[in-house]
């Protein structure tokens, strides 16, 4: 019911495989629960959770209390042949903390379908005939929510508890337990009282992935729970629907057709232009850009921008494949350098004969013959493709937002119409625009601005919810460009996010084979009328930060902002994301500035969990478009950031070394 693994209440040593993803729903009682759980490690388990509880004030029966909380379960020992799992963890350690409770758990398997729990835990979980102390717990300490309660942490009575769980088959799980919670608080106020220490349960499969259970809870409540599960090693829909790559032609032998080797074609003046515009409509038809080419005898070069799939290295692939087909064979050397934003991103250069003898040989292979380097700059003889600036683009499409424990409301959700376009001036300068017509929403609408006492620099999203249909999401003219080896920068200028419009400045040092890259940010902003149209409100400031990001390898990366943030706090912002294989990112961060927590408000300091979902991993198709979601306290004002689209680490490392090798898998695909 707390949305980890677990029986009924009480926890177990299990972990769910890694990378394993669940949202539930649990209610009994006055009590409702929805969780969101990670696996983060074969080992890690993260969650947050969205409380309610029904009559919480005992003056105020209708009063329903929300709370939000982080739970961390860490499993020290495996199962093995003779000793059991064991798992320590800590249950809402952060915040209010009503249910805040440590406990040491262990799971041993007998047979394949029973599994036998016992435990002893501290708070809650020790609040029913303890068996021993730690010392004596020390209260909750008065002041601001949001921060850990460590001083509390495996602190004073312990009790025991413990359960079993038996597999009837594939579909049905019986659970039984003994809780330890003795469910003081609730007791104290009323609003629920617990007749028994036993609870009971049913799980039933669904189908893989999707989940019922029923329990009969602390002998007085029935209980309900859905959860949903996915694993971004496990795509929803199977893959592998779009068109087949061209496969690759090899060229005949030297001896056998010295001819097909000769070089007099490049001396053809239509040979160039000829080969360019066949490759162009050849790549078109797969979804790729063909931005430029050289050519020489023995070398071609072409910049590819991928508008279609998910990995870069596909697209690398089926590019490489094309090339086969398209030149002479005397051209041995292929370079295809990788384009996003009409700014090279890195040249991968392979040897034909190499691309000839790997075809159907493992894609590590291709990675080792791959040399991957920087593509500053413009060489000689390049030619970018007649017609293809200015380029404009459109959709007319619906789209869907979704909203995850904020404020009162656990789910908040909106459906609308969104026009979107760009125009493409010349390579790197982008004008783009985006406006939305809202169809059905439940998102909250406020009527008169919030009471922060700092300047509402999002605490007045409520205001924006009620007055901006349709809006103007942005309207911006951008500039990317290449200073030089290793940098990147950007500028955009106009109504950069819903709330704000301005200018924004951003370079970044990110060479192609490192694990880490640098940037700063500089931007001058003024806050936007809540109709979200081309007024301007009387807020203005200057915003900005320098930033660190860090690839340590497995997926995992972490990025460091520091500067001056919207409301003119000055702090910083520490974040740490995974990301897998095929384009699932699941990430955590948090701010502190120097805004206090009083007047930051509840919650204390910015802190949130968010996540990234790719179309392809969901619909089986080809596609570059991500479903993102951010799950963070309350709207608040401190340690807020300008959020600005085209961002230049978020697409620049797609096209490096270390995320082109995490992916390398679909090269051949």
């Amino acid at each position: 019911m707390f949305g980890m693994p677990g029986l009924v209440e009480m926890p177990t040593a299990e972990a769910a495989p890694s990378g394993h993803f669940s949202f539930t729903y649990g209610t009994y009682g006055p009590f409702g629960r929805g969780t969101m759980a990670f696996q983060v490690t074969p080992r890690l388990t993260a969650s947050f959770r969205y409380s309610s509880i029904a009559g919480y004030l005992p003056a105020d029966p209708d009063y329903v209390n929300y709370d939000r909380s982080f739970d961390l379960r860490f499993r020290v020992l495996d199962e093995s042949k003779y000793l059991p799992a064991v798992s320590i963890g800590l249950q809402d350690f952060m915040g209010t903390t009503p249910s805040s409770s440590e406990y040491i758990v262990a799971t041993k398997s007998i047979g394949d379908r029973l599994r036998v729990t016992g435990g002893i835990g501290w708070g809650r979980l020790g609040s029913l005939n303890a068996i021993g102390a730690t010392g004596v717990r020390p209260p909750r300490r008065p002041g601001p929510s949001g921060y850990p309660n460590y001083y509390q942490w495996f602190q004073g009575d312990f009790a025991a508890f413990g359960g079993v769980s038996y597999k009837v088959n594939d579909k049905i799980t019986l659970k039984a337990e003994y809780s330890s919670d003795a469910y003081t608080l609730a007791g104290d106020r009323g609003y629920y009282t617990r007749n028994s220490p036993f609870n009971f349960g049913v799980d039933y499969a669904l189908a893989p992935g999707w989940n019922l259970a029923a329990y009969y809870m602390y002998g007085n409540q029935i209980g309900l729970q859905f959860s949903v599960a996915m694993n971004p090693n496990r795509p929803t829909s199977h893959s592998g629907t779009e068109e087949a790559p061209h496969f690759v032609r090899p060229r005949p032998s030297r001896s056998a057709d010295p001819e097909a080797w000769g070089t007099d074609w490049v001396n053809e003046p239509e040979t160039g232009p000829g080969l360019q515009a066949a490759l162009a409509t050849a790549l078109g038809k797969t979804g790729i850009t063909l931005n430029a080419m050289a050519l020489t005898a023995t070398r071609a070069e072409l910049r590819v921008t991928n508008n279609r799939y998910n990995s870069e290295a596909q697209a690398l692939g089926r590019t490489f494949r094309i090339m086969t087909r398209a030149f002479p064979a005397s051209v041995e050397t292929f370079v295809v350098t990788l384009m996003r934003n009409g700014t090279p991103l890195s040249s991968v250069t392979m040897s034909r004969s190499d691309i000839e003898r790997l075809e159907h040989a493992p894609a590590p292979e291709a990675f080792a013959a791959a040399q991957i380097t920087d593509a500053a700059g413009r060489p000689d003889g390049m030619t970018l493709t007649p017609g293809l600036y200015p380029r404009f683009n459109w959709s007319l499409a619906p789209y869907f937002s979704i909203g995850l424990f904020g404020g009162e409301q656990a789910v908040s959700a909106e459906l609308g119409l969104r026009l979107a376009g760009s125009y493409e001036i010349t390579p790197g300068l982008v004008l783009s625009a985006s406006l939305k017509k809202t169809i059905l929403s439940n998102f909250v609408e406020a009527t008169s601005p919030s009471d922060s006492v700092l300047p509402h620099v999002r605490s007045d999203v409520g205001l924006y919810n009620a007055q901006g249909d349709p809006s103007l999401e942005h309207l911006t003219l951008a500039w990317y460009a290449r200073p030089a080896r290793d940098l990147y920068s950007r500028v955009t200028f106009g109504y950069l996010e819903p709330m704000f419009a301005g200018v924004s400045a951003e370079v970044l040092w990110k060479p192609v084979d490192s694990r880490l890259g640098l940037g700063a940010e500089l931007a001058y902003v003024v806050q936007r009328d809540y109709d979200q149209l081309l007024g301007l409100r009387d807020y203005s400031t200057v915003t900005g930060h320098v930033s660190a990001y860090y690839d340590f390898g497995n997926g995992f990366e972490t990025q460091l902002d520091v500067g001056r943030y919207l409301a003119g706090d000055f702090g910083a912002t520490v974040s740490i994301d995974r990301t897998f294989a095929n384009g699932w990112k699941v990430g955590a961060y948090a701010t502190f500035t120097d805004v206090s927590a009083e007047d930051f408000g509840e919650g204390s300091f910015d802190k949130g969990v968010r996540f990234s979902v790719p179309m392809e991993w969901a619909l089986g198709k080809p596609s570059r478009t991500n479903t993102q979601t951010t799950i963070m306290s309350l709207a608040r004002d401190g340690g807020a950031q300008l959020r600005v689209e085209g961002r230049l680490f978020d697409w620049v490392n797609e096209g490096h070394g270390d995320a082109l090798a995490a992916r390398w898998g679909r090269f051949w695909r």
